[in-house]
């Protein structure tokens, strides 16, 4: 068994074994050739992609070319966005689970999965993180916001106590490429404002919202070193207190529940997810394939801010995190305790 020295769990994968959709607006992959593809909504290209979205053999090699030993590959979150949304066909997210079952099967264990989850009003939701751990994953990738619910609604509770009863992985990541959510639109501000206000968003919805509080096995990771929360929570955390209801020492304790990956494009940051999470609540992040060589400067940035300071240790704590957030803890020798 491969020594688990470097374990990133941001990465999204899209097979091309999946049959076509019944559903013509349905995210499909497109492989032009070998080389290159595209995912197709309608008659839309979303985003023209490599062969290293949907080829697990060339998935490896660029790990390896890394010094990444295993990743968690999720589904790409427009097809995630889709499979939860109102009126999808439920067999949509289950073919999604089974695509990215095969791909960590067929990986000699360096591959792990998060499944997808059918909309919510399907009823087949719950039955759905049953059978993704059935499958061998280790749990499910959400959005910042399930259609128009907030993380702390109240219809999610079943879904949060599903997942915390059969110790499911929820790794959360920012919807509709940050579209929305600031009052200026398109890029830079999509991508570099409005998703990390998302996901700031949702991590205070399970911290103020009672989420964690209520379910105290819940294993949560968010994208994007959790967005602007680590910056924004002691001003959340003074607000919240106004009303004089809550002791902000228990905050502090369920913000350490919460990990965070290093996906924050400066290695001086990862200083501040320490200080707000924990040591232990770091996790390495690539977003692969979609930024380019970003598992190399992925691994790059960890091992620079371990000799700067910023992080006390190098890849292979991070990988401890992992294993910890993905319930793996003891089933993978890790042999690397400080740098790669």
């Amino acid at each position: 068994m491969l020594a688990a020295t470097a374990v990133d769990v941001h990465a999204h994968y899209l097979g091309h074994d999946l049959p076509e959709p019944a559903d013509p607006r349905a995210p499909r992959l497109v492989a032009d050739d070998g080389e290159r593809g595209r995912i197709v909504c309608g008659d839309e290209t979303f985003r023209v992609v490599t062969a290293d979205l949907w080829d697990a053999g060339r998935r490896l090699y660029a790990m390896d070319a890394a010094g990444i030993s295993h990743q968690v590959i999720s589904p790409v979150p427009v097809t995630m966005e889709y499979a939860c949304g109102a009126g999808a066909d439920p067999a949509y997210a289950a073919r999604m689970n089974d695509s990215i079952a095969a791909a960590c099967a067929g990986s000699g264990g360096r591959l792990f999965g998060l499944g997808c989850l059918p909309a919510l009003d399907t009823g087949a939701a719950l039955g759905e993180v049953a059978r993704c751990l059935e499958l061998g994953l280790r749990g499910i990738e959400i959005g910042t916001r399930i259609g128009v619910l907030d993380l702390d609604a109240p219809e999610l509770d079943p879904l949060w106590a599903a997942c915390d009863r059969g110790g499911a992985a929820v790794f959360v990541h920012p919807v509709l490429g940050g579209r929305g959510v600031v009052r200026r639109s398109g890029q830079p501000f999509d991508l570099g404002l409005g998703m990390l206000a998302d996901t700031a968003i949702a991590a205070s919805a399970l911290v103020f919202g009672g989420v964690l509080e209520r379910y105290p096995g819940l294993r949560v990771a968010l994208a994007h070193g959790c967005g602007a929360f680590p910056w924004a929570y002691p001003r959340l955390r003074v607000a919240a207190g106004l009303g004089g209801t809550s002791d902000p020492a228990v905050w502090d304790g369920l913000v350490r529940r919460l990990y965070a990956d290093t996906l924050v494009f400066d290695d001086e940051h990862l200083r501040l997810l320490v200080h707000r999470f924990g040591a232990d609540r770091v996790v390495l992040g690539s977003d692969a394939p979609f930024f380019p060589d970003q598992m190399r400067e992925s691994m790059r940035s960890v091992d620079a801010a371990w000799r700067s300071g910023a992080l006390p240790a190098g890849a292979g704590a991070l990988a401890r995190n992992a294993l910890e957030f993905l319930g793996l803890t003891g089933e993978f020798c890790n042999t690397d305790d400080e740098g790669r």
